[in-house]
């Protein structure tokens, strides 16, 4: 008996290729909603990163939120971190 693929799962040749520069937050000038609609991540000197607010694989720099401080808005201030940055569909 054969096994059939579920009719779910998109398939890779479907996805939209993840951009260059990329930002989760709406008010940023580079949000792309559809790169949302599936599971991503973002790897940093081979590392998996899940709290990352915007990359730019071309300049090697993702910004994450800080764990304490705070804007004067009460939003987390933003910290750089450089390196290899990857960008990938989980």
């Amino acid at each position: 008996m054969m096994m059939q693929k579920p009719a779910i799962a998109p398939t890779l040749t479907s996805l939209l290729a993840l951009p260059d520069r990329l930002a989760a937050n709406p008010r940023s000038p580079h949000p792309v909603a559809e790169c949302f609609e599936h599971e991503s991540g973002i790897g940093v000197n081979g590392k998996a990163h899940a709290n990352v607010e915007e990359h730019c694989i071309r300049e090697g720099r993702v910004t994450i939120p800080s764990p304490k401080a705070r804007e004067c808005y009460g939003n987390p201030m933003q910290i750089a971190v450089k390196g290899t940055v990857g960008a990938f569909y989980a």
